[in-house]
């Protein structure tokens, strides 16, 4: 009998089951002749609720979409100006100012460290370069000195 007096007592939500099982009971014969009645009675004021709230809804988003035809506000407009705020909103934020500060100092190193390479890579070249024409003139020197022995 315990087992069934927790059962009772439970917290927990209904489960897909038990909406089902409680969805089929029929509690009809549990009510008296009177709570039918106030019970339907509230049912149709409830629905009738409900459809003078839709009704409301309804012509207010109406209302809405001429305020906004009026203002010249469109769909575009409206993502535009979203995505401008929130653009803003980004770039202001904390994490988007670090990290575009340390971007900004690894591009900066990044470019330091290329401008090295290039001005090593010309040294290079140009060292090649010189060596080659001295190569190339003493060769050409001695090719004459060694075709007269």
């Amino acid at each position: 009998m315990e087992a069934q007096a927790q059962g009772l007592l439970e917290t927990e939500p209904l489960q897909g089951r038990d909406e089902d099982t409680v969805a089929s009971a029929d509690f009809s014969s549990m009510l008296s002749e009177e709570e039918r009645e106030e019970l339907k009675a509230e049912l149709v004021q409830l629905e009738d609720e409900i459809t003078t709230l839709r009704q409301v809804l309804s012509a207010k988003e109406r209302h809405l979409v001429e305020i906004k035809q009026k203002l010249g506000m469109n769909l575009m407009n409206e993502l535009k100006q979203n995505f401008s705020r929130s653009w803003h909103d980004m770039q202001t934020s904390t994490a988007y100012k670090k990290t575009h500060e340390t971007l900004s100092h690894a591009g900066q190193k990044a470019t330091a460290a290329f401008s090295n390479v290039g001005t090593a890579i010309s040294k290079k070249f140009g060292d090649m370069r010189s060596h080659s024409i001295s190569y190339s003139i003493r060769h050409s020197i001695s090719m004459p000195a060694m075709r007269r022995k």
